[in-house]
This record gives C-alpha cells, structure tokens and sequence, in this order.
C-alpha cells in the first residue's frame, strides 16, 4: 500500500532523492599526501595543496579512484572510463581555494540501482544516478570561543564520494531502508567505514510533494543529515510543512534547510543556488581521469560477496529464512561470526542461538561482535555440547552466562561446575519415583483426565535433579511409571 500523508485537501504523496557524502577509506587526501586519519589535534593534517598555498598543484590518489570504481559496482552501476574534475566556485571560511574540486558533468560512476527490503518483506529498487569524486572542505568550530570562530583543515581535502539517488523515494521508511542499504553496501566493500556519528557518512535530503499523477513540485534541500532516523523524521517533517504551505494557498520555495531533531522540525537556511551560480569549470591543474577495462575487471574480480549474494547462500545452504539471512548478514563481522559457529552444525539453531541469547548478552554488556565475550569457537563449542546430548537446553543457557562472565569455553565450565547432563536411566528412574511418591494426589488426578500436570511432574523431576536430567529419558520414564 502506498505511503500517503492527509491534509486538509486530501491525500498527498512524497517524492524523496538523497545526496549522500560517503568518506573514502584511504590512508591519505585525494589530491595530496596529508593523512585522512579521523580524530587527530586540529591543522595536523595539512599539506600545502590542502591549506591553497599559491602554486601548489594537485595529484590524484589512485586509491581513493579504486575506492569510487568498487562501489560503483557494488552498486551494479555503469562505470565510466573517461571523467573529469572540475572547479565548484563558492566561499567558506573553511574552504581555502575558494573552489572545491569536483565532477560535475562527468562522473567516475554512472547510472545504478539499490534493491531495499521493507518491513512488510517486499522489496523496491531505487536508482542511483550518479557517483562522483570531490574533496571535502574544512570544518568551522563556532563554540569554542564566545566571540570568534575557529577552523580546522584536517579534513580540508579528504575524498568524497557523492552518490545521488533518482527521486525514487516515496516514504520516510524507504528513505531510511535506502540509507541502511547503501551504508551496509559501503562497509562491506571496505570503501567507507559509514560511522555517521563521525561525519564519514551524511545525507542531503531533498523533498517535495504532490498529488497522485502530479508532475514534480518544487523540492527543498535539508543538508547534512547525519543518522538514519533523523533522515526518516526530516523527510517526514519537510513534506508535512510543504503540504501546509501549499493548502493555505503559499508557494514553496526552492531553498536550503537544516533540520532540528530536538523539535522535530526543518529551518530555512539559504536559497538553493543553481548549478550555474557554482560557474563550474573543467579545473586546468587535473587531465581527464581516463581507466583501463582491464583495471576495472580486474577489481571487480575481487569484490567481496555482497548482502543481497550472502543473503540469498544463506537462506539456501543454511535453511534459514530470509528475515534471519537478512538480520544475520546486517554486517559482515556478524555473518562471518554466524558461518563459523554454524559450519558443520545445526544451522537453525546456532541462528537462534546468535539473534537470542547472543545478541542480547552484547546488547546488555555494551560490548560489539568484535570484542564480544563469547567467541565464534566456544559458542560453536556450546552447540556441540547440546548436540551430543553432553548438556540440555535449560543448562546450556546456565554454561552461556558462565561464558559471558568468564570467557571460557563451555565444556571448562561444563566439568568445573559438573554440570553434565544425566542419562543414567537408573538415576532418571530414581528421581521419576520419589516425585510420583511425594505427589500421589497429583498421580490421582492425572490418571483421572488431568493430563496436563504431566508438564508439572516433568519440573518436578528435573527440579530434584538440578536441571541435569535428559528431557527425553525425564519424559519416557514418567510416561511408562503413569500409563
């Protein structure tokens, strides 16, 4: 069913494109030397290209071009062999040239497509319409000091890559499935670390509305977004100003704004200039960026499998169905973590095992996969356990909290606290009397019709043997001693 919003003129509906700024991931600038680390002391990281001393001229980082290629195929996108960068002309304090170094009509990266999953399960492909390279600007620190703003170029000239979406967007939970998809797509191919929290990763959210079988109305520019919920309320909060703006009789303005999450609302920032007022120009210092097809070929031979692949091997070699394929492959540290545990094993049940009592120990410690307690190795340690009937479910989930605490592999746990699972029928059959004993009334009433305190004298057997009796063999001897 289609997104709509109401008004008091009736339904409306959404139109949404998303300009997202991904940092590369490269160890330096994409037009010198000086290091793109993320957290150094302010001005530590600048060459002379990057502060615009006169003369200093620019180079291409041929790492920070791979990085563009490899996600223009992540993103199953045309990959142009011939570009070129040219001169976005505009002034900010923190932009020392005067210029950023851009692509504009010629892109590294053409036409591609996102394919999203929603949460009724159905999925919707929106187009990207381009990727370019660009340089980043500085950053301009206006709380440090009450009267005067400072600023900081360590970031003045870091690699960029703009992926601008087609306006295929229809409703803030697309535009967030979007995001999600494109950050998880980047940080799979290792060709940005999507720590939107950092500003590696933030979004230009541009929104319209009409009415159904309308052409496109005027848009606005919400800049700078930086999470993926505020992307989602920012869409939703513009379009519902636009719709009141249009029903009491206003026109919307082709403008920039910000969006304040603290009141759920969008502020004019500046009129939205034009690409003309940019009076962009091929920049004279840079040839055209020309690539081989074997080069491309050759990175694209090695790409690592992607979420939509691992989520459709998932679902076909391990049985799984696609909601936990999907949730399982979220990120690539979480699927390489599930393959080892499940490789060999009863891939359903280490799936349960990873999105239940895993997930939710990392969850409650505040700890990640990657520094998680209870590794990859003892949680597959633990379902074998399971498997070969060493210890039950109810105990298993004593032996994980043991290892979440103590990081040792369960079986350590298993025979330090003698926890091992009694199969002993005679010992089972020991314990099936005395509670049938303690309990005549109940036998009484069981062998009477109430056949649901069969659940009852099963706890009660495992009870009396601390949890440690096998629940098969517990429920064979109490049915032969009732029947």
């Amino acid at each position: 069913m289609a997104y709509t919003l109401e008004g008091s003129t009736g339904t409306w509906e959404i139109v949404c494109g998303l300009e997202v700024h991904a940092q590369v991931i490269s160890k330096s600038k994409l037009f010198s030397g000086a290091s793109a680390a993320y957290g150094a002391e302010p001005n530590t990281q600048v060459s002379f290209v990057d502060a615009a001393f006169p003369g200093m001229l620019p180079v291409i980082n041929r790492e920070c071009v791979a990085q563009a290629v490899r996600t223009g195929l992540g993103l199953n996108a045309e990959i142009n062999l011939w570009s070129r960068f040219d001169r976005k002309n505009y002034f900010y304090a923190d932009l020392p040239q005067g210029y950023q170094i851009s692509q504009f009509a010629h892109p590294v990266v053409g036409k591609g497509v996102v394919e999203v999953t929603l949460a009724d399960g159905s999925t919707k492909q929106i187009g990207v319409t381009r990727l370019h390279l660009e340089q980043d600007a500085g950053k301009s620190l206006h709380d440090q000091d009450p009267s005067r703003s400072f600023i900081d170029l360590n970031r003045s000239g870091v690699a960029l890559m703009e992926i601008v979406s087609e306006p295929d967007i229809r409703s803030p939970e697309e535009a967030g499935a979007y995001l999600t998809k494109l950050r998880q797509v980047l940080r799979y191919l290792g060709t940005c670390d999507g720590n939107m929290d950092e500003g590696s990763m933030r979004a230009d959210v541009n929104v319209s509305v009409r009415k159904a079988g309308e052409d496109f109305r005027t848009r606005c520019e919400i800049k700078n977004v930086n999470s993926i919920r505020f992307v989602m309320l920012a869409v939703e909060a513009e379009a519902k100003r636009q719709i009141g703006v249009w029903e009491d009789g206003g026109d919307v303005v082709q403008e920039t704004r910000l969006f304040d999450p603290t009141r759920n609302e969008t502020r004019s920032m500046r009129s939205k200039e034009d690409a003309h007022d940019y009076r962009y120009f091929p920049d004279p210092d840079l040839l055209p960026l020309v690539l081989e097809q074997a080069w491309v070929d050759e990175l694209k031979s090695r790409l690592p499998e992607l979420p939509d692949a691992k989520t459709a091997r998932f679902v076909r070699d391990y049985g799984l169905s696609a909601y936990d394929a999907r949730i399982l492959v979220m990120e690539q540290a979480t699927a390489d973590f599930y393959e080892t545990v499940a490789t060999g094993r009863d891939a359903k049940l280490a799936a349960n095992w990873m999105m239940g009592d895993f997930f939710a120990a990392l969850n409650r410690t505040g700890r990640t996969i990657e520094d998680s307690p209870v590794t990859a190795a003892n949680l597959a340690g633990l379902i074998d356990l399971i498997a070969d009937k060493t210890i039950n479910g109810r105990i298993a989930k004593e032996v994980f909290e043991a290892m979440v605490e103590t990081g040792q592999a369960a079986g350590v746990i298993v025979e330090a606290k003698g926890l091992r699972q009694v199969t002993d029928t005679g010992a089972i059959d020991a314990a099936v009397d005395a509670v049938l004993a303690a309990n005549a009334d109940k036998v009484a009433q069981y062998k009477a019709g109430a056949e649901k305190l069969f659940g009852f004298f099963v706890g009660q057997v495992m009870k009396a043997m601390a949890g440690k009796g096998n629940p098969a063999l517990v429920n064979e001897a109490l049915k032969a001693r009732l029947s």
